[in-house]
């Protein structure tokens, strides 16, 4: 047998299915919450190691020579040693890099850590030296009572 409907329940039972069609496909995120693993790993700035001024460079006091992680290169006559590593000027005059032998105190562990395996061999290291700007030689003499 069949009924007729009238027009509002008809409109009612339109509404509730086209609600539970709507309630069943609801987007989600399509991110993870938390941390993910697909935003990891980018770019780290470049540090900028490495030599500033090389062999035959005038350099004034206080100038950056070589910025280095680990001790690769030596400070030699005027030249000082940062807490970081960093070999700077500490007088005006030339650059001047000399290949030097080097002698390690090989009872201190550090030492037999590094070189142990190079024991009886000439180690040879890099040293970074500043030749002075020469003195004006313009003095004048007093002679005194």
């Amino acid at each position: 047998m069949i009924t007729m409907l009238n027009t509002s329940s008809f409109s009612n039972i339109i509404s509730s299915v086209g609600t539970l069609l709507l309630r069943n496909s609801v987007r989600h995120a399509s991110k993870k919450s938390g941390t993910s693993s697909s935003n990891v790993g980018g770019r780290v700035r470049p540090k900028h190691r490495g030599i500033r001024y090389n062999d035959g460079r005038e350099v004034t006091a206080g100038t950056m020579l070589v910025l280095q992680r680990t001790l690769r290169f030596h400070p030699g006559l005027h030249v000082g040693f940062g807490r970081n590593g960093t070999l700077f000027a500490l007088e005006a005059g030339k650059v001047v890099v000399s290949c030097e032998k080097f002698d390690p105190f090989w009872e201190h562990t550090w030492v037999q850590r590094i070189y142990g395996h190079r024991k009886g061999q000439t180690i040879y290291k890099k040293y970074f030296n500043i030749i002075p700007e020469p003195q004006h030689n313009r003095f004048k003499l007093i002679e005194s009572n």
